[in-house]
């Protein structure tokens, strides 16, 4: 509880700018927000679609009528969750509207793209639950399992995008980068601490990066940088 306290109030101290107002950032920049236990956390202006890292995780909800394509979400031009569905035929939107994956919270399934259809090798879904019901807090477990399933598929690196505004949800931007961060470290030190007890020895994570649309990425990065900061204080 101290810890999540620690985050909010360094996030309202440095968040100057609204969400909406926030200067937009140049697509490609990359940014590395700080190295924790021998993990880098990078921000990086790019959709889930064309971000290179061997595995690509994305964040749904459970399905509604149109939910990603229509008002509040984001324009089909710089909505990153209509890119992906769009390199991938429309089979993530198939997928949810069938219910053979239905969103709810914390649900996964790996999908392995037809090569070149993006840029990362594995497409990993983690549902988000009913939108009506979401909140900030949910991102540090989203956070972990992002993690965890990134140690458990022996990759090196990961890029995760919350996608939150492309599905028209007015979320603080700051707090959940700080939740997904603080979810990622805390899986992080849980890896660590099997390592130590030998009850673990597969290739560690060194790279997770938060992805962000170029309106987004700074205020992203003031999350981030004060979740960061809080484990080591």
């Amino acid at each position: 509880m101290f810890l999540l306290l620690s985050i909010n109030s360094s996030i309202n101290a440095q968040q100057t700018t609204k969400d909406n107002t926030s200067k937009s950032t140049p697509e490609g920049t990359a940014q590395l927000w700080g190295v924790i236990d021998g993990l880098s956390i990078e921000g990086l202006v790019e959709g889930p679609a064309t971000a290179t890292v061997p595995l690509q995780i994305a964040c749904v909800f459970e399905y509604t009528e149109g939910d990603i394509f229509n008002p509040p979400a984001l324009p089909a031009a710089i909505n990153g969750m209509v890119h992906l569905d769009k390199a991938l035929n429309g089979q993530i939107t198939e997928l949810r509207k069938s219910g053979k994956f239905a969103g709810h919270f914390l649900e996964t399934l790996l999908i392995e793209p037809p090569k070149g259809a993006i840029k990362a090798r594995q497409l990993l879904l983690i549902g988000l639950g009913d939108r009506n019901k979401f909140n900030a807090d949910l991102m540090i477990s989203v956070g972990r399992v992002a993690f965890r399933e990134a140690a458990r598929l022996s990759v090196k690196s990961f890029a995760i995008a919350s996608d939150l505004k492309d599905a028209g949800i007015d979320s603080p931007t700051a707090l959940v980068a700080a939740n997904i961060t603080k979810g990622i470290i805390d899986a992080l030190h849980t890896q660590l601490y099997l390592k130590d007890k030998k009850l673990y020895s597969g290739s560690p994570v060194v790279k997770a990066v938060l992805l962000a649309g170029p309106s987004f990425f700074i205020t992203a990065g003031v999350g981030i940088k004060a979740a960061i900061d809080s484990f080591k204080n």
